[in-house]
This record gives C-alpha cells, sequence and structure tokens, in this order.
C-alpha cells in the first residue's frame, strides 16, 4: 500500500489538474492509479466506478473518496475526497470575485477558449477508453447505443436509463452470465499493466468489511454533522436568511444530482434564478462556463452561484452542503460493495449500468462539442479555430498518446494567443 504521505500529495496533485467534468477526472485517475502507479487494478477501479454511478452526487468525487477510503480506512476517503474538492472551491472563489469586480476577464476568456474544445477531446478520449475495456460483448455495445439513443433522442431522465441497465443487467447475469460476467474486464488489468497493490484477487482489510455497526455508526455521523452545520445557521441567522436557504436547498441538490451535474443543472439553474433570484439567467451561464473550465467537479457551480448570492460564505456553504452526502454514500456503501466484488449477482447489473454510461458519456461529448462549435446555435456561426484546437487535441490524444493535462495545457495556450490576436 503507498504511503498516506504519497497518497496526500496525490490527491492534492489531482485536485488542481482535474479538467474535463466527470468523464475527463476518471480517465485522469484510471491513468494514474491504474495504468502508472498500479495502486489499484483495473477490475476493482471499475467496481468501485459502477457503485459511485448510481449514486447522487458527483461520481469522480466520489470514486476519488472510495479509493482513498479503501487504500487509507475514513482518513484516508476524507483527505481524497476533500482534496478533490477544496481547491476548485478557492479557485472558484477567485475566480468569481472577479468576474464580480471587474466583469469581462479576456486573459481568463483566453483560457477558457482554447480549453472549452480541449474538454471535448477529453470527454471523447474518456469514452472511448471506457468502451474498449468494458464493453467486451457485442451486447453491451447494444446496451451502450440504447443508452446514447435513449438521451440523445428521447431526453430520457438519467435515474431511469441506469435503472433500466441495471435492470437488464441483472436479467442478463442469470441467463447469459458469460456475457455480464466479461463486461467487467476483471482480469484483463494484469495481462496490461502488471500486478496492482490493489488486486482483484487481493484479501479485503479489516476497515473495508461490512458490519451494521460501522453502517449505523457512518450513517448517524453525517446526519449529526449536517443537523450541527443547519441548526447553526438557523439558529444564528434565521430560516429566511440566504445563508440557510442555501444550506436547504443545496442539501436536496445533493440528494438529486443522479446522473451527474447536467441532470441537476436545470434543478439548479430554475431555482437560483428564478425563486431565489440570487443571480440571473446570463450569470449563471457564465458560472457554468467557469465551472467547465476550472478543474474538480463540474457541479462545483453551485460555488459559484453561492458566491454571487452571499458572497464568499456562500460558496463555503454551498459546497459543504452540496458534497457532505457524498462522503456520507461511500463510508456507508462502500464496505457492501467491497464484499460484493466477483459475485455475478450483483456485478451483473453494474456490468450493464457501466455499458449504458458508454452511451450517456458520448452524448455528453456531442453536448459540449455543439455549444463549443456552433456557440450561437446551428443557426449561427461555425467556429473554425476552435474546430481546429478540438481535432489537434484529439490527434494529440489518440495519435501521439499525449497526456490529458499537457494537452489542456497546450489548448490553454493556443486559445490564448488566438484571443489576444484576433
Amino acid at each position: 500500500m503507498p504511503a498516506f504521505r504519497e497518497a496526500f500529495w496525490f490527491w492534492l496533485k489531482l485536485g488542481f489538474i482535474s479538467f474535463g467534468g466527470p468523464a475527463g477526472q476518471i480517465a485522469i485517475m484510471h491513468q494514474e492509479l491504474v495504468e502508472r502507479r498500479r495502486w489499484i487494478s483495473e477490475g476493482r477501479f471499475l467496481h468501485a466506478l459502477n457503485y459511485c454511478m448510481v449514486l447522487p452526487g458527483p461520481e469522480a468525487t466520489q470514486l476519488a473518496t472510495y479509493i482513498g477510503w479503501l487504500m487509507h480506512r475514513t482518513w484516508g476517503g476524507v483527505v481524497a475526497g476533500g482534496l478533490f474538492v477544496l481547491p476548485s472551491v478557492f479557485i472558484l472563489i477567485t475566480l468569481s470575485w472577479i468576474y464580480v469586480a471587474y466583469g469581462e476577464v479576456p486573459l481568463i476568456a483566453g483560457i477558457f477558449y482554447g480549453i472549452k474544445p480541449a474538454v471535448v477531446a477529453v470527454v471523447l478520449a474518456a469514452a472511448h477508453r471506457i468502451a474498449t475495456r468494458a464493453l467486451r460483448h457485442p451486447a453491451l455495445w447494444i446496451v451502450a447505443g440504447a443508452a446514447f439513443c435513449a438521451i440523445f433522442f428521447f431526453d430520457a431522465p438519467f435515474p431511469l436509463i441506469v435503472i433500466s441497465a441495471g435492470l437488464l443487467g441483472y436479467l442478463g447475469g442469470r441467463v447469459a452470465p458469460d456475457v455480464f460476467a466479461t463486461g467487467a474486464g476483471h482480469g484483463a488489468a494484469k495481462a496490461t499493466y502488471g500486478p496492482a497493490l490493489i488486486d482483484d484477487g487481493s484479501p479485503l482489510p479489516p476497515h473495508a468489511r461490512f458490519s451494521w455497526p460501522k453502517l449505523w455508526a457512518y450513517s448517524l455521523s453525517g446526519v449529526a454533522l449536517w443537523a450541527i452545520a443547519m441548526g447553526t445557521l438557523l439558529a444564528l441567522l434565521g430560516w429566511q436568511h440566504a445563508l440557510t436557504q442555501m444550506g436547504w436547498f443545496f442539501t436536496k441538490t445533493a440528494l438529486l444530482t443522479f446522473g451527474g451535474a447536467y441532470a441537476v443543472l436545470p434543478y439548479v439553474f430554475q431555482n437560483a434564478v428564478e425563486h431565489y433570484h440570487w443571480l440571473t439567467a446570463p450569470q449563471m451561464i457564465d458560472g457554468l462556463a467557469l465551472g467547465e473550465t476550472t478543474p474538480g467537479p463540474l457541479i462545483m457551480v453551485v460555488a459559484f452561484v453561492g458566491f454571487l448570492g452571499a458572497g464568499a460564505a456562500g460558496a463555503l456553504i454551498a459546497a459543504f452542503f452540496t458534497f457532505l452526502p457524498s462522503f456520507v454514500f461511500i463510508f456507508v456503501g462502500a464496505p457492501f460493495i467491497e464484499t460484493t466484488h466477483g459475485n455475478l449477482r450483483f456485478t451483473a447489473p453494474l456490468t450493464g449500468i457501466t455499458a449504458a454510461v458508454v452511451g450517456v458519456v458520448v452524448n455528453l461529448a456531442l453536448f459540449f462539442a455543439y455549444h463549443v462549435l456552433w456557440p450561437e446555435g446551428f443557426a449561427g456561426r461555425f467556429d473554425f479555430v476552435s474546430a481546429l484546437v478540438g481535432l489537434a487535441a484529439l490527434v494529440a490524444l489518440f495519435r501521439f498518446k499525449a497526456g490529458i493535462i499537457p494537452v489542456i495545457a497546450a489548448c490553454a495556450v493556443a486559445g490564448l494567443a488566438v484571443r489576444l490576436f484576433t
């Protein structure tokens, strides 16, 4: 097992380089933890990821928390998840202050202009990476295609896609177990990358074993933390104060974020803009651009909303109440999930979910591409410069196997140059 200090510095670094939304962040973690450092096998990585995909909340944050917990107990999970989130909180608070104080920031706008097409390339690369490893049977490709069609053509809600794919996986595991036993790619990691510190066959450490007392202890601790924070706001400020309302609203938001940030952004937009009037619609769109192009979870746009509604305190309140449930879900559920590793009754539904997620990620890439290449809609102009930057990023990632961070950095420099000289 890596030393706690070594893991600490890795999670801190990850918090500053985790660009690209959930797909890009998961790709970075896979590249670092599975391929390069070999801290965890691909089978265990995908097993944890499948669980995080069915939870409400930001799946990449939860995956970091899960792996940190698996390696170094509760404090390992707190450090991994906390360092994944905290840099983006303070970066967004700083950028929100600049946004409010100065309005337009040409330097930041130029950097964002280059990063956006790079994000499209990163998400496509992540979809390709997950697909080639997880879709090991034609039936799973069909599941992925069906999920893509459901969300792209029929705007099906993500929870419905997840539930349907899980049910299909459960039934498929009973009818055609070979198909769904191979979907997660168990055993492939050893042949490709060598043995891992936490390998497919590694015994469970004592802290990862399920027990009812442990489940209730974590559950009650999470509820107590929430109650203390919410009770303090209520006692000091009253129910109608903006900070108290933010605590309550972002608690509900945290429990509705099935399928990642894009599934819940319409809910945040509607309430923050139309009901609470914390910010205007154009400001919300600007905040989404900041969230898309800064490190950390995309749902961290809530920090921007909180800042415009109540300053730095609002940003911190929004982040705390949005992410607290994610930590509780991991600490409560991960021990049970670890006991199901290799059990087809539990892994087959998760394999079906992974296949569906591939289709959803492709849809996300197309969503990004549309907004980047046609910034004014299909009726407006086509952004050829962004298309060239995105194509160069794709070639770098696929043809030359370049790292994600160098590609994003190069595209940021290119976007800045374009904006400064045009």
